[in-house]
């Protein structure tokens, strides 16, 4: 599959250009088949082919430099594809432009096995989407230009088949989402778990679960930011605040095991010509 029309151009630095929508590894039904993006090419890749966040990290280490310059790349589907569809566009415009080629390979490693605390029974905070919210079949993005509204109380804030968000309040922090599949709930695991220091190594699905899932996790004020202070080692261990509100909410814990771990090898890519 292929755009009908693309167009690929190095963005000047300082330059915002509001996206379509966020290239992730979410299921959402995109808008309008339309996709407009200023990005590192690290994340149109990710995107492409929905690589999780260890694969990510990987991966973008072995990337050349001029990699990390954003491009503007605007694209028009036909029709009205589902974000799978459009991920194999995708495929097709970095083979096409970027000359990038690719292969997945599989080696042996210690994993973090991501399974439920009892068997069989999900924990409070862990439901059903079918119990849940109902989503709609398409999604508008927020405007990244205009600073977010707390939701009213009784509005669900949880956007449905994205990576999990974050609410924060004076409160509390949230980190939620609906309709997600358990595959993309350790996705989400690690992500958070690794940048909260918690997590180092890849974690994957041995839950048994099947279906889509609605899930929240209530965590201290102020504990996700979306701009985390770089490690310092002479600061306290932080423990496991976050393992410990996903074992009691969710109902998940993380056992080390070993397993096969996927990762991308960029065999070739070059700068694209603009048009």
């Amino acid at each position: 599959m292929a755009f009908e029309v693309a167009s690929v151009k190095l963005t000047k630095p300082g330059t915002f250009v509001q996206p379509s929508f966020w290239p992730n590894d979410g299921d959402a039904k995109p808008p309008g088949g339309r996709f407009r993006g200023s990005f590192p090419v690290a994340l149109y890749i990710n995107f492409a082919y929905k690589l999780d966040g260890f694969q990510l990290k990987d991966m973008s280490e072995h990337l050349p430099k001029w990699a990390n310059d954003s491009y503007l790349i605007e694209a028009k589907a036909d029709g009205n594809p589902t974000m799978d569809q459009m991920r194999l566009m995708m495929q097709s415009l970095l083979a096409d432009r970027f000359k990038l080629r690719v292969h997945f390979e599989s080696r042996e490693g210690p994993v973090l096995a991501l399974t439920l605390v009892e068997p069989g029974k999900l924990g409070p905070k862990l439901i059903p989407h079918s119990d849940g919210s109902p989503c709609a079949e398409t999604f508008e993005m927020p405007d990244p230009t205009k600073p977010p509204q707390l939701p009213k109380p009784g509005v669900e804030w949880r956007q449905c088949g994205t990576p999990a968000g974050v609410l924060g309040t004076a409160d509390g922090t949230s980190l939620g989402v609906r309709n997600r599949p358990p595959g993309l709930i350790a996705h989400d695991i690690y992500a958070y778990g690794s940048m909260l220091g918690e997590l180092d190594q890849p974690v994957v699905d041995h839950t048994g679960l099947t279906g889509m899932f609605d899930f929240m996790v209530q965590l201290p004020a102020g504990m996700i930011s979306l701009f985390p202070k770089p490690p310092n080692p002479d600061d306290p261990p932080k423990g496991t605040l976050f393992l410990d509100a996903v074992r009691k909410q969710l109902g998940l814990k993380l056992e080390r095991s070993r397993g096969p771990i996927r990762t991308m090898i960029i065999d070739h890519i070059e700068q694209p010509s603009e048009n």
